[in-house]
């Protein structure tokens, strides 16, 4: 899962991506309104946390913007700005949830949990294909009775195809949901990314499936 953190403050956003990097969301940061109106243009997200209080152009607008070029795209409002005035405004321009500042990181990984499970029309939070599951609670994904130690990247690309199981996920979708802006994109990892984490589902009733010149598929395996 890709996320966007538009915030202005470097310490509260370096600490934010820290912690939700940790639960094996792939973060991008930026810290104005014009970056991140860019940003959302060019790049496809799962969720957008946006603080309204901006450089440049102001959370409201960057809303404004994505709504109106037809983004559906999940959006949290984090502010200081309590008030329900500000509230209502925020709800009516698009927004999905509000957060007011101070708060705590539990509440706002259990917001975006819930955003992320209405974005895929989903309302359990296990995620299943065979005997793969993935609770997206705990961010753990198990093979049968067995936890599955997977890395930051093995984890998104696994979560991807999971997401998607039985369709085709390209290796540009891959990559993406892998790699953030500010990363350095190798354009053969995401092959050896899949190589390891076909290697870890061994023994599983789930595969993927290679097809050549369209991606990868996830499917599951009759015993």
């Amino acid at each position: 899962m890709r996320l966007l953190l538009v915030e202005d403050n470097a310490e509260l956003a370096e600490w934010l991506a820290k912690l939700l990097r940790r639960d094996n969301y792939t973060i991008d940061c930026v810290a104005d309104g014009e970056d991140a109106d860019h940003v959302l243009s060019v790049q496809d997200y799962d969720l957008v946390i946006l603080d309204l209080t901006l450089p440049k152009l102001d959370g409201l607008q960057v809303l404004r913007r994505m709504r109106r070029r037809g983004s559906r795209t999940p959006v949290i409002i984090l502010t200081a700005n309590a008030s329900l005035d500000g509230r209502v405004t925020g709800l009516d321009e698009g927004a999905d949830d509000y957060l007011a500042k101070p708060f705590e990181i539990a509440e706002l990984e259990a917001r975006i949990r819930v955003q992320l499970r209405r974005a895929h029309d989903r309302t359990s939070p296990v995620i299943s294909c065979g005997d793969l599951s993935l609770d997206t609670n705990l961010r753990q994904f198990r093979l049968g009775e067995r936890a599955l130690l997977l890395t930051p990247r093995e984890h998104a690309v696994l979560e991807q195809l999971l997401l998607k199981s039985g369709q085709t996920v390209s290796k540009t979708k891959l990559s993406e949901s892998v790699f953030g802006f500010d990363d350095d994109a190798d354009p053969t990892a995401i092959e050896i990314y899949v190589h390891r984490v076909r290697k870890k589902l061994e023994g599983g009733r789930v595969r993927i499936v290679t097809l050549r010149g369209l991606g990868y598929l996830l499917r599951h395996e009759d015993p």
